[in-house]
């Protein structure tokens, strides 16, 4: 970075000398050269290089003190430094294994059989509908004539309302082909929060609605109610998650199992004092 916009970068940039000195530490100038974003030259360099010393300044000072402080547990923060290092050794190493071994494609049975196994755990909170919406102006004259083509289940009708739907720059909100919590399908009708619409779930009529400005035609097609499984479709990203996450503890597993039997065989593993506790447990 410093090669590319050496022209234009202040001279005292090309040394190594001391920068500044705070806590016991020193930084020098290869370490700031190492931090400068690519691009940056002339004053704007400067003005970098001057706010990253004075952070790297007050951190060390913060650092001094927090081990002159807590010198008495400096070896419970040892300790705990290594876990995490041991921990993120391991889980680069669990990832390894994971990227070259687990097969991410779930085949349709494989996620319905784990559905079928285990319906009785998705369970919905809330009732889900599909169906759709239209919203008219209070005087379109054949407001009638749309309401019996979104009723009719002939296809030519249905092509007819759709017509008549684009036609006059109707809003249609169509959810036939998902499933929508009844109370976000609720948010797209002139509905009061304080008001209960459950009954509107026992047809799959075309009702209507009103407010000052539009007339409304809905329909709910089909209803799962609270307490009933949570339909398939809704639930095929959770399912492969799920079945990523086995076919990743199964690798894991595996690989440990693999590791332990080749270090055994090796004599590269030695357990002590188990034996003898469990002569003991059998008495």
């Amino acid at each position: 970075m410093l090669l590319a916009g050496c022209r234009e970068m202040p001279r005292y940039f090309s040394g190594d000398e001391t920068v500044a000195r705070a806590g016991g530490r020193e930084l020098r100038m290869r370490d700031v050269r190492r931090v400068i974003p690519q691009g940056l030259t002339g004053g704007d360099s400067a003005a970098y290089v001057k706010m990253y010393v004075d952070r790297w300044v007050r951190k060390q000072l913060k650092l001094q003190e927090a081990e002159i402080l807590f010198s008495e547990s400096a070896g419970d923060i040892d300790r705990m430094v290594e876990e995490y290092r041991q921990a993120l050794l391991i889980r680069k190493l669990d990832q390894h294994y994971v990227d070259r071994s687990v097969d991410t494609v779930f085949t349709d049975d494989e996620i319905a059989a784990y559905y079928n196994a285990h319906k009785a755990d998705f369970r919905l909170d809330r009732p889900i509908v599909k169906g759709r919406i239209v919203r008219l102006g209070l005087h379109y004259r054949q407001a009638a004539k749309l309401k019996s083509l979104m009723a009719s289940g002939s296809a030519a009708q249905q092509q007819d309302f759709s017509d008549l739907c684009a036609k006059n720059d109707f809003a249609v909100n169509d959810f036939r082909e998902q499933w929508i919590d009844f109370p976000e399908f609720l948010s797209y009708l002139p509905t009061l929060r304080s008001q209960n619409y459950d009954a509107m779930l026992a047809t799959t009529a075309v009702q209507e609605m009103r407010d000052s400005h539009s007339q409304y035609y809905f329909q709910i097609d089909e209803v799962r109610r609270e307490g009933e499984p949570i339909p398939l479709e809704r639930l095929r990203p959770t399912i492969r998650r799920i079945l990523f996450n086995r076919r990743q503890g199964e690798v894991i597993r595996r690989h440990e199992e693999e590791l332990f039997d080749r270090a055994s065989e090796n004599g590269e593993v030695s357990v002590y004092g188990l034996e003898e506790t469990d002569n003991e447990e059998t008495k």
